[in-house]
């Protein structure tokens, strides 16, 4: 069964709430998901796992496909840094370099993909 999408109303609204820091624990994950979901529409793929625990993970950019085992393109932060880079608020070499992002592999720079547009 396919993961259910997150409609872009509820969406954006979590992200304003994240915004103006006010985001209980279950909105801050709506506002995680729904930009992991953007950047799974666009950049589809299976050669790049993006990870923000505790709340998702998705797999994106195209090349050859991960099934079993540890990834060998991995990227993961926590939720506040997936958010500032997906909204633009931080750069992902500022991330990277700062060391708010663990990124390992090949393919693992999602500079280009980044910000998203929500």
């Amino acid at each position: 069964m396919p993961a259910r999408k997150i409609d872009v109303a509820a969406g954006r609204e979590a992200l304003a709430a994240v915004a103006a820091g006010d985001a209980a624990r279950p909105v801050l994950a709506t506002a995680v998901r729904y930009l992991l979901q953007l950047l799974d529409e666009k950049a589809p793929g299976n050669s790049v796992e993006v990870r923000v625990p505790p709340f998702g993970a998705v797999q994106v950019v195209q090349g050859p496909r991960h099934t079993r085992g540890t990834p060998p393109n991995v990227v993961e932060m926590d939720a506040a840094t997936w958010v500032a880079l997906a909204t633009g608020a931080e750069q992902w070499a500022d991330a990277l370099a700062a060391g708010r992002v663990m990124a390992s592999g090949t393919r693992a720079d999602l500079g280009a993909l980044l910000p998203l547009r929500p």
